[in-house]
């Protein structure tokens, strides 16, 4: 494994200081929950209206862009095997590309043909940049491109590919590493790529299943949120939901009911409010809710609601005032209640399937399909509202990143940047 670096062709001042307040700088925003700090952003674009600037992508990918002080950071495969990997960074004021780092991998691992290669999402503390490469590795790079760390921690195959991506939380780099035969949450020092800690996931096959093949895996991306004194990692594994405490990677909880008949799969990252934690099996699998609170199995003590079959869905929902708002592939969106589970709507937003998660923002909710359309809803216990219908006309999985009142897209064919007039 190797790195080959192409020309720089801008070079920005080196970043230093913490995050900027507004800045985008992991998966689903700076609390990896898919909530932009209130701003004023557009509500209405087309390929002509409102777009600031496009760069064009020579490779389709699954994974969204992130925004760090005056960056924004996309990976992108440069071949169909994933032989090279790579990490690109661009000015978020013109979309010019600063620097590219490629990781080469030479054995061509598997993946679906929905699931390019490199369909992680980077991280970034405003400094340093993060980016998960699968079974080519855990690489760190400051905002220059330098290479400050790397860590080869095996391999990682699957039939559908890979999707978790790593989250920054007090100084830890956190990372959730399925699907696939070795599946762990492990915390790396984001100074040095030192392991704080791994805590393995065994699975829950027993000899027969692995025998017929049954379908087992998660690419959730876990999410952080404290409980008194603790701060727990979340994360929807195969079989069941499991808190972490971020300090030592122990165990705190755990809470089953994740898997179906159809199979051991979770897609999607949680949902948290301030008491519950809702995840979705994959494959027309379960949704529950659990209470963050508790120690041990807490499956009969904790959960709280458990609906035994839900809708597919790739992407992840959205807390608001109480309501869980989630979409499933075929562009249906339920509002769910957080406290009890009860669905208080369920409705087709639009034409298409969805992989793109929701984000929230400036009071509204922004969800993007695989054509490139972006709908704006109103967040509403009561009904669906549309409030606007965005068409680029471009193939995408990824989900928006949101920073300053700019709303940044990759899809198949480019990079977006939607501004105010």
């Amino acid at each position: 494994m190797s790195i080959r670096t192409q020309p720089i062709v801008f070079l920005l001042a080196a970043a230093g200081g913490s995050v900027c307040a507004q800045d985008w700088p992991q998966w689903r925003g700076p609390a990896a929950d898919g909530v932009a700090p209130q701003q004023e952003v557009p509500q209405h674009w087309d390929r002509d209206t409102n777009v600031k600037w496009r760069t064009p992508l020579a490779h389709a990918g699954n994974g969204s862009p992130i925004v760090s002080r005056g960056r924004v950071f996309v990976t992108m495969p440069e071949d169909d095997e994933g032989k090279g990997r790579s990490l690109y960074c661009f000015d978020r004021k013109t979309g010019e590309q600063q620097w590219v780092r490629t990781v080469r991998f030479e054995e061509a691992m598997p993946t679906h043909e929905t699931n390019p290669h490199c369909s992680t999402t980077p991280a970034s503390d405003g400094e340093r940049v993060v980016v998960w490469h699968a079974s080519a590795g855990l690489f760190c790079y400051d905002h220059g491109g330098e290479l400050l760390w790397q860590r080869d921690l095996g391999e990682f195959r699957h039939q559908w590919g890979h999707g978790t991506s790593p989250i920054l939380h007090d100084g830890k780099v956190l990372l959730h590493t399925g699907p696939g035969q070795q599946s762990f949450v492990a915390a790396f020092d984001l100074e040095d790529g030192a392991t704080a800690w791994r805590t393995d996931e065994p699975s829950q096959l027993t000899p027969e299943q692995v025998e017929k093949k049954r379908l087992a895996g998660s690419w959730c991306t876990p999410i952080v949120r404290s409980v008194g004194d603790r701060d727990l990692v979340l994360c929807g594994q195969p079989t069941r939901v499991v808190a972490y405490d971020v300090a030592d990677g122990g165990i705190v909880w755990w809470c089953s009911g994740v898997s179906s008949s159809r199979g051991d799969l979770t897609y999607s990252s949680p949902v948290v409010t301030d008491a519950v934690c809702m995840i979705v099996g994959g494959w027309v699998g379960p949704s529950l809710g659990v209470r963050i609170d508790g120690e041990g199995d807490v499956t009969e003590s904790h959960r709280v609601w458990h609906q035994p079959e839900t809708i597919t869905n790739c992407a992840s929902g959205v807390h608001v005032d109480g309501a869980i708002y989630i979409p499933d592939m075929r562009s249906i969106v339920s509002c769910v209640d957080a406290a009890s589970g009860e669905t208080l709507w369920r409705a087709r937003v639009g034409r298409g399937n969805t992989w793109g998660s929701f984000v929230h923002a400036d009071g509204k909710l922004f969800l993007t399909n695989q054509s490139g359309t972006t709908r704006v809803l109103e967040p509403n216990r009561e009904r669906k509202v549309v409030l606007a219908e965005n068409k680029l006309k471009e193939q995408t999985n990824a989900t928006p990143a949101i920073s300053e009142g700019e709303i940044f897209l990759r899809t198949f064919d480019a990079l977006y940047c939607i501004a105010m007039p």
